[in-house]
């Protein structure tokens, strides 16, 4: 068995400058042959050494305390060594020294002798024959640690020759000092605008890794280098970026925390290998777990992604279908081949139940089709009259809250949760703690809630009882599944809640107005080809607000109370 590749602790620093094309940074080219990230031009860095514990560096580092720099970066001890790395390393490779002299001044180093001599003592670390703690001594320097700011963490993946927990800082490159790449790691190096980069490395002029592309893609987002200090000095949660290999139609892809698949993808393929696939395609079985299967119905579009989920749940003979979508004939028989080749053998697997969330026509129609090729008793709760859903879905067994079905060993738990639609319910594999959600969670935006039978308050109570359940996965009805399910439920409840208080603010704005005149202010962020649907849920936020008592409605036209 292949022992684990160890994660060394590593340090960069982006170093940038305003220029009239906007931000600048300084990048560097390495060696083709280097055993790390070959040919790929970089920011200077390296890995954190034993010569950059703080213990040493006391009196000798400016601007940032030990206390100071473990809590920025959220370790308990020596966290300072990153920022005293970064510089050490900038110096080395690229000839920037962030210290400032005795007048606490950043040193220049831009004239003919002040350049030679600290490129010998540049060539004398490269040479093992001085240390930075050293050179700082003797010259009477100290660290400008305050220099740099805390940008970002990346780790590398799984399955590199080497791995590295690299912190990466930015800072702005004095300007009485001129960067150079080292001649030995780094064979080449540039000042280049951070558009001009991402748009050389899109066109294959320019070889970067996945950390390098997304910091520069976040740099693109500040007019200048004061706004982007003052970002990176605000104190706040820097997530760890782990990125995850994957595979599908286009090739081996790289994906990070706020791509749709990554949770998926590290559940499925914890250990990097990449066979996991970032895309959901219709009519593809896709092994969740041992008793979980997901096939999507051929229904793809702007309501549904990429089309509706049907779950596969059990074990054995015995399994249970979850939402199986449309009626297509087609995608019902591929969930009959699919159960009965997931069957002892790869035959034999029986269709025993059949579970609908709610009676949306993307989800239940195809029960009805189900249960004439199996017999297979259909659970979920009936439409409601008179409502434009599937008037054809008629149960065997009305689901309740709180019910508990039997399949193959596991149990599915009934978790009412209405709002989106009176009758949605939620499906709860208590062995797993994995929630199937229907359209009551959607991955990738928020669901629609249309009145009278989708209620926005109703909606909501239902989000927050979530929180209440030990649930560790949510599988949507549309998407990839979900992880920590409770940070999810959270943020949704804020969105909806921001939502409502923009509502009300514009309404204040405009003093009176229909639906039609309000929607493009309360989702002025929405396309306008959007509003229609967005009206329907703009008038459910409004009916709430109605039943607060914070708005009231007179012959079609609205007012804040």
């Amino acid at each position: 068995m292949n022992q684990p590749v160890p994660i060394r602790p590593a340090a960069t620093v982006v170093l940038v400058r305003d220029s009239a094309r906007g931000i600048e940074v300084f990048m560097m080219r390495r060696s083709q042959n280097a055993a790390f990230m070959g040919g790929a031009h970089v920011f200077p860095g390296g890995a954190v050494d034993t010569s950059d514990s703080a213990e040493q560096w006391a009196g000798l580092c400016a601007g940032i305390d030990m206390a100071a720099a473990n809590r920025i970066l959220g370790v308990e001890q020596d966290g300072l060594a990153y920022w005293i790395a970064a510089i050490r390393e900038c110096f080395e490779e690229a000839g920037i020294l962030l210290a400032n002299d005795k007048g606490g001044d950043l040193i220049a180093i831009d004239d003919a002798k002040s350049v030679a001599d600290f490129s010998d003592l540049r060539q004398q670390m490269a040479d093992g024959k001085l240390s930075l703690h050293d050179l700082c001594e003797s010259r009477h320097l100290t660290i400008a640690a305050d220099r740099m700011a805390y940008f970002s963490h990346w780790i590398t993946p799984p399955h590199n020759v080497r791995r590295f927990d690299t912190r990466f800082f930015v800072a702005v490159a004095p300007a009485l000092q001129t960067p150079s790449h080292d001649d030995t790691e780094t064979i080449a190096h540039v000042w280049v605008g951070v558009n001009e980069a991402l748009d050389k490395y899109h066109r294959k002029e320019l070889e970067m890794v996945l950390p390098t592309v997304r910091t520069l893609e976040t740099l693109a987002s500040f007019p200048d280098t004061a706004a982007l200090m003052a970002h990176a000095r605000a104190e706040r949660i820097v997530p760890r970026i782990l990125p995850r290999a994957s595979s599908g139609r286009d090739g081996r892809r790289m994906l990070v925390p706020t791509d749709y698949a990554y949770a998926e993808i590290a559940k499925l393929d914890p250990d990097g290998k990449g066979f996991a696939s970032y895309e959901i395609i219709p009519g593809v079985l896709t092994r969740l777990s041992a008793r979980v299967h997901r096939l999507t119905a051929p229904n793809p579009g702007f309501m549904t992604g990429p089309g509706t989920n049907a779950y596969l749940v059990g074990e054995g003979e015995d399994f249970a279908v979850i939402d199986p979508g449309p009626p297509d004939e087609p995608h019902v028989q591929a969930i009959i081949d699919a159960v009965n080749a997931l069957g002892p053998n790869g035959q034999g697997g029986k269709i025993r139940k059949v579970l609908v969330t709610h009676t949306h026509k993307d989800h239940s129609p195809a029960a009805r089709l189900l249960k004439a090729h199996t017999g297979a008793d259909v659970i979920g709760m009936p439409p409601p009259p008179g409502d434009s859903q599937d008037q054809t879905f008629q149960p065997d067994h009305v689901a309740r809250d709180g019910d508990r079905i039997a399949i193959a060993g596991a149990i599915l738990r009934v978790v009412h949760t209405p709002g989106h639609a009176s009758n949605q319910v939620c499906y709860l594999l208590e062995e797993e703690k994995l929630l199937f959600t229907g359209d009551h969670i959607m991955q990738g935006s928020t669901v629609v809630i249309n009145p009278p039978d989708g209620d926005m308050a109703v909606y909501l109570a239902a989000l927050k009882k979530l929180l209440k359940e030990q649930i560790d996965w949510l599988a949507p009805g549309h998407g990839f599944i979900i992880d920590r399910p409770h940070e999810a439920v959270e943020r949704l409840v804020a969105h909806r809640l921001g939502r409502e208080n923009k509502v009300l603010e514009k309404l204040q704005g405009l003093g009176a107005a229909t639906l039609d005149e309000l929607v493009p202010h309360a989702y002025d962020e929405v396309p306008k080809q959007l509003h229609r649907v967005a009206t329907r849920s703009l008038l459910a936020h409004l009916l709430k607000l109605q039943g607060d008592g914070r708005a009231g409605e007179t012959e079609g036209r609205w007012r804040a109370l």
